[in-house]
């Protein structure tokens, strides 16, 4: 029985209407009508408002934390009010990404995270480290990247309990293949990531037999493109405008040029994924603040180590999707569906992303210059 209608334009990856109206019974989308065809078959009821713009939660699939919590910790309280900071302001589904650190932090915080992956708080579990390199750190702590090991691999796998959904590695170093396998075999997403080789060996590890299909928010973590050395940045567009990859960027206007991002919107269609890369900071000010085992620092909307990398992003998700659509001239929809249906689909999220029945009620209202108007969560206003 439906419990809650909200009008409006309509723009998600499975329907686009000037005039709709979305049905909501509990916490799941009952039905998509133009209002046209709800209005004919509900004579009897009055005009739901119309509520602007309708989009499907974002789906954030990169996130270390933000308004002054982290996800890389143990405190299962910090983390939860890291997630619901961000659902509130529109990212209704988040992936907690775990920092390289100590082995052992590593696996603690996988493990708490779990709990509220289990909870239906989070989304799962993204693991970046610490099979990655040196050479490409940036943010992480070098102190504790190694190569590929299995028997960590397996206890990070044991702690996730099935919500791991993804981890980074850097496909040169030694042991990847064996560890990638595994990961692969236990439904685990590999993303390549934080790596400095050549164009040829990222390539290979996208193929359709290479088991990654994700790249870590692309050229960040990775060496500048170039027309004679190519390298990761040129391997991970064409695998993704082949249709063998999805590619991560970071849409806050710092960790890459708008016109850059234009240029992977235009050359990998339906197969990018926005994310914030946020952290403690996103949401807050200038400020001292914390990186897995790292200070930060965030001057002027910036957060960088000691060392100068940057280290995450301070925007949310719907602030990346505005700035793609504003400032690099990406169509309303293939933003939005950036930030929602092709994140989602990268990781296996079922039941997000889109406006569709039987998914759950994730919807947001945004004005006309995208600006926050209304959030649902599983068929629940949070603002």
């Amino acid at each position: 029985m439906t419990e809650l209608m909200i009008r409006g334009r309509i723009v998600s990856a499975s329907v686009a209407l000037d005039d709709g109206v979305v049905m909501i019974s509990g916490d799941r989308i009952e039905a998509v009508r133009s209002f046209a065809q709800w209005r004919a078959a509900h004579r009897d009821l009055p005009e739901p408002p119309f509520s602007g713009t309708v989009l499907p939660g974002l789906v954030d699939i990169h996130n270390h934390g933000g308004f002054g919590y982290r996800f890389d910790t143990v405190d299962g309280a910090q983390a939860r009010t890291a997630a619901q900071s961000h659902h509130a302001r529109g990212s209704t589904t988040v992936v907690a990404s775990v920092v390289t650190g100590p082995a052992e932090e590593m696996v603690a915080q996988t493990a708490a995270l779990r709990e509220l992956a289990e909870e239906g708080v989070l989304g799962g579990v993204h693991v970046e480290g610490p099979f990655l390199s040196e050479a490409r750190c940036g943010a992480q702590d070098p102190r504790f990247l190694c190569d590929p090991d299995p028997g960590l691999t397996d206890r990070l796998l044991t702690a996730g309990g099935g919500h791991l959904r993804a981890m980074t590695l850097a496909p040169e170093r030694p042991g990847y293949a064996a560890v990638a396998r595994r990961l692969a075999d236990s439904g685990v997403v590999i993303a390549l990531g934080h790596s400095d080789t050549d164009y040829a060996s990222f390539r290979n590890a996208l193929r359709p037999k290479g088991s990654a299909s994700v790249v870590t928010h692309l050229a960040n973590g990775m060496p500048p493109l170039h027309h004679r050395h190519p390298g990761p940045v040129a391997a991970a567009l064409v695998a993704a405008a082949a249709g063998d990859a999805i590619v991560e960027l970071i849409g806050d206007g710092v960790h890459v040029d708008p016109g850059f991002a234009a240029l992977v919107f235009a050359t990998a269609p339906g197969r990018v994924a926005l994310v914030t890369d946020a952290m403690q900071a996103a949401g807050l000010g200038d400020g001292e603040y914390q990186l897995g085992p790292q200070p930060v620092t965030v001057r002027d909307g910036v957060a960088r180590v000691a060392g100068g990398s940057i280290a995450g992003g301070v925007s949310t998700l719907l602030e990346c999707l505005a700035r793609a659509v504003r400032e690099s001239g990406v169509p309303l929809r293939d933003a939005v569906l950036a930030a929602t249906s092709v994140p989602a689909a990268a990781l296996g999220l079922a039941d997000v992303g889109d406006l569709r029945p039987g998914q759950f009620a994730d919807i947001l209202t945004v004005s006309d210059n995208l600006h926050l108007r209304g959030v649902l969560r599983r068929g629940q206003w949070l603002r």
